[in-house]
């Protein structure tokens, strides 16, 4: 019980300035210890060194110091986290959160790369560096252009698409009132009635509306399974580090995807395809779309893809079922 009294009493002396001052412990911080810690960078740019650094430059950086752990395109491997994609996922259960679907600040990026990544070996990383790999992020978002140089200068012009998703937190009036009233526990509803139906899972009881549903999903799209193609557009998320599909969708890494199923290899209008592409005489029905997804290279050697491919039957299924959605 002594030490843990000593312990108490340190903790008392030194909470209070007052008796804390006459035991001499310590001295102020010197102005360059002071700036030594002080190397946050705020929302505004504030705090930011000079410097500056373009994508591709980012993407030799990123695949040195990055790509072990986030993935050649920012997709994520394994338990490491996606740094690209999720676009319009947010209003989801399971929404993907990447720089480019959730954070608000992009200083939070920059400044979270200077100061942590790469993990393992935190602050190896110049601020020219920085700039570049930060770049070479937001153009894995879809952000900036692949000429696209980023510096302190342009920082602040830089608006992240989830900068105005943020609320302040105001719970204490909001929420705590409702959970320190006396709960219910008996006869707290007059009525319970379902009123949504689970979608993955056969588990929400009347079937006449489980039905009526399956029906008017199947008139709406005859050829194909609306939870497939949901799945495929999960899945998807890892090929839009490259590729756009969809309204308004444009060549960058990879070409659109637009139309794909049915379509000759190598056709897509103004994409630069390898002379592998062009010369295969392929067409992607489901049957080569299927050999491709699964080993891109083993399935077409000299491509230009480098995604190592997806190794579960029913991801790919999932994938081709979202591209058959987008003709």
């Amino acid at each position: 019980m002594s030490r843990y009294r000593d312990a108490v009493l340190l903790t008392v002396l030194l909470a209070s300035p007052a008796l804390a001052e006459p035991l001499g412990l310590g001295r102020e911080a010197l102005p360059e210890e002071i700036a030594a810690w002080d190397v946050d960078v705020m929302p505004d740019g504030t705090g930011l060194p000079e410097g500056s650094g373009d994508v591709a430059t980012g993407e030799g950086l990123f695949l040195e110091k990055c790509a072990a752990c986030h993935g050649d395109f920012a997709e994520g491997l394994d338990n490491w986290p996606a740094l690209a994609g999720g676009e319009d996922t947010l209003d989801r259960e399971d929404p993907v959160k990447t720089v480019g679907s959730y954070w608000p600040h992009l200083s939070t990026l920059w400044d979270y790369v200077h100061r942590s990544m790469p993990f393992g070996q935190a602050q190896i990383l110049t601020p020219d560096e920085t700039y570049a790999i930060t770049a070479y992020i937001l153009y894995s978002n879809y952000l900036v252009e692949e000429d696209f140089v980023l510096s302190k200068e342009n920082f602040a012009d830089i608006t992240m698409p989830n900068a105005e998703g943020f609320i302040v937190d105001d719970r204490p009036e909001t929420e705590y009132p409702l959970f320190t009233t006396e709960p219910c526990m008996d006869n707290c509803k007059e009525s319970v009635e379902i009123t949504m139906h689970a979608s993955v899972l056969d588990v929400t009881p009347d079937d006449a509306a489980d039905n009526e549903k399956a029906g008017a999903d199947d008139e709406a799209s005859p050829s194909l399974d609306p939870e497939l193609v949901a799945a495929g557009e999960k899945l998807f998320a890892k090929c839009k580090a490259c590729h756009m599909i969809g309204e308004g969708a444009k060549n960058r890494v990879g070409p659109v995807l637009n139309g794909i199923v049915g379509r000759e290899a190598g056709t897509q209008d103004g994409y630069q395809y390898s002379p592998a592409m062009i010369e295969s005489g392929i067409t992607w029905d489901a049957d080569n779309l299927e050999a491709f997804l699964s080993d891109p290279k083993g399935f077409l050697p000299g491509n230009k893809m480098s995604f190592p491919g997806v190794k579960k039957p029913e991801d790919i299924a999932g994938i081709i079922a979202y591209l058959r959605a987008h003709p």
